[in-house]
């Protein structure tokens, strides 16, 4: 917050709004106190505890309560003498054979003065005191008085001077208490209801989770990615988050029936090259980072992930960037919008560690390496390092019981680790890579090691050396048409993807930007139209060939009996521009509805409107150039 002062009245307004006051007072001092290991010495009021406490004139969550003292191990901090008196009261001044009206109300330790002589106030009044002291000051006629004297009973007494140097004597006697002051009543301020935990807890949020159905979608055109290709008027059951039937005319009791007549039904689509929801892309601190992982990252709050559920992505492959010759670990996900990240992961998902050349790698000129040739040499080197760190291990690990006594074993690397579950073909090779030699550099540098690429990212000219692609039983993850934004794309062809499927190559479309990412249907579109690819090979471009390249193509991909209900009903030809996901199935759990969502979009406008109100409501604040204390960073 831009001023600490506003932290109590903060956590005040946080209770009228519903926090229980137990629980903030234990949030201030048990808890803390505890996670730091403490609570058996701060925290609590007990015999042999710190005496750390407050003495305050109430509750402390009141607005009107006055901290007194603070205690800091048994030392007082006093910010009010408590042995002052209430003085607070009407009294009649006499000064300088006049007399007056005075009057001090507020609160006792900072009373407020107000001074005023035939029913007219004076302007400028004001007061202080110290313990038994007291001083007065205060303008009448143009001529200044400044009162100085002392508490004597219920009574003040004194002397004072006016501006022209004249001494006179004072008294103030006390006549009445102050009454309660008059005019509107004040209102309490008006406090608007708790509202609704929703899931996640972000735009597009819910108050519950979706759950998983039974349905049987009927009368769809079905792009099934099988041997039986497109189906007319067909009906797809699911069960237990199972694609359960595919046929005609199949009836079954007690399950969610959607109408798809005159819509698609499709797999759901897979991004095989995705950054969303995730808190970093590129640890770029030093070269090699196969250590760093991005399931550590995830953020399941990205309003990504539901964009990309309205486009009909039911899962991705999130990536480490491509800042290092090799990076972090990815992981899979399945959009489950709701959940919290380690419910996204996809159950027993293989491994992918991420390389990277070019541009991206040897930009950063702080560190090696700086040119090509240092790429291929760093990546060599590490491989060579975990080959001798595997080796190092396998023998220790040969040793009996007896044999390992006395001994120390070799030290754990969580660096080489995941380059040696590549080594061991426990985890594959994602390479960004666009210029063919690069492509061929790392291809080579893979068959050195007993290896091979699973996917080369991006690629732009992957055309230009299909033969060797195809003979290294590589794949590839490419963009549809995207070039023209550094100088090593600049050769990349929109017929890319056509050439390197016409070879035989696995080829995939990918986004590696979450707008294009919710649009890969589209996407797949354009290679129809650059390359003349039948329409149901188009679609295995972002649905069955990413599962293959991602090794997951026995649960998704593609409408078959006993793989994982991942769907997407499509408002009309799934590669068209014009169509829209109206329902967008995980799991047989429907994470996107149209309609459900034009609902969210009214709601969410209504709340931002009421947001916006609110604040224009707030009092101006002061600036932070204007804040006296700012906060410490």
């Amino acid at each position: 917050m831009e001023r600490r002062s506003d932290f109590l009245s903060n956590l005040r307004k946080s209770i009228k709004y519903g926090l229980p006051e137990a629980e903030a007072l234990k949030a201030l001092t048990y808890t803390p106190a505890a996670l730091m290991n403490a609570s058996g010495l701060v925290g609590a009021l007990k015999k042999n505890m710190i005496a750390n406490f407050l003495i305050t004139s109430g509750d402390i969550f009141k607005d009107d309560c006055i901290i007194y003292e603070n205690w800091i191990q048994g030392v007082p901090y006093r910010f009010t003498d408590l042995r002052n008196t209430d003085i607070r009261g009407n009294y009649r001044l006499v000064a300088d054979n006049s007399e007056y009206k005075l009057s001090l109300s507020g609160t006792p330790d900072k009373p407020s003065i107000k001074i005023s002589v035939d029913s007219v106030e004076l302007k400028g009044a004001a007061f202080t005191r110290d313990r038994d002291l007291v001083s007065i000051s205060f303008e009448r006629d143009r001529m200044k008085y400044r009162l100085t004297g002392y508490i004597s009973g219920k009574d003040f007494k004194g002397e004072g001077q006016l501006d022209n140097g004249k001494w006179i004597n004072w008294s103030a006697v006390f006549t009445s208490s102050v009454s309660p002051e008059k005019g509107k009543p004040t209102s309490q301020e008006a406090v608007a209801p708790a509202g609704s935990i929703i899931y996640p807890f972000a735009a597009y949020g819910r108050p519950k989770i979706p759950e998983r159905e039974n349905m049987l979608i009927k009368n769809a055109t079905v792009w099934t990615n099988e041997k039986e290709g497109i189906l007319q008027n067909a009906d797809v059951l699911i069960t237990d988050g199972k694609i359960a039937k595919v046929g005609k005319d199949i009836r079954a009791d007690g399950v969610r029936i959607i109408d798809g007549t005159g819509m698609h039904l499709t797999p759901g689509i897979i991004d095989e090259h995705s950054h969303i929801a995730s808190d970093a892309t590129n640890e770029s601190g030093q070269a090699i980072t196969s250590e760093v992982r991005m399931e550590d990252v995830i953020n399941p709050e990205d309003p990504s992930i539901y964009r990309q559920l309205s486009g009909g992505v039911t899962a991705a492959h999130i990536l480490h960037g491509s800042a290092n010759p090799i990076g972090g670990q990815s992981v899979l996900i399945k959009h489950r919008w709701g959940h919290p990240a380690e419910e996204l992961f996809i159950e027993n998902q293989p491994r992918f560690l991420k390389h990277a050349l070019g541009e991206n790698v040897k930009r950063n000129t702080s560190r090696y390496p700086n040119t090509r040739m240092g790429v291929d040499q760093i990546i060599r080197d590490a491989y060579n390092r975990a080959i001798d760190y595997n080796k190092k291990w396998k023998e220790w690990n040969s040793l009996k019981p007896a044999e390992k006594a006395g001994k120390i074993p070799p030290r754990r690397d969580l660096e080489l680790d995941p380059i040696v579950d590549v080594l061991e073909k426990r985890s594959y090779i994602e390479c960004h890579t666009y210029v063919q030699s690069e492509g061929t550099m790392i291809m080579n540098l893979a068959k050195d090691f007993g290896l091979k690429v699973n996917s080369l990212i991006h690629f732009n000219e992957g055309y230009k050396i299909a033969d060797q692609i195809k003979k290294n039983d590589a794949g590839a993850s490419v963009f549809a048409d995207w070039w023209d934004y550094k100088y090593e794309v600049y050769e990349g062809i929109t017929y890319n993807a056509a050439v390197l499927l016409s070879r035989g190559i696995l080829t995939c479309l990918h986004s590696d930007d979450d707008e294009m990412g919710r649009r890969l249907n589209q996407e797949a579109g354009k290679i129809v139209k650059y390359g003349g690819v039948d329409e149901q090979t188009a679609l295995k471009l972002v649905t069955l060939n990413p599962a293959k390249l991602l090794h997951i193509d026995d649960r998704m991909g593609s409408i078959r009996v006993g793989k994982d209900a991942d769907l997407v009903l499509w408002t009309g030809h799934p590669l068209s521009v014009y169509s829209r996901a109206s329902k967008t199935i995980i799991d047989g759990t429907v994470y996107f509805d149209e309609e459900t969502d034009s609902e969210m979009k009214k709601q969410i406008d209504e709340e931002r409107n009421r947001i916006i109100a609110h604040i224009l409501r707030e009092p101006a604040r002061p600036s932070s150039a204007d804040i006296p204390n700012p906060p410490r960073r």
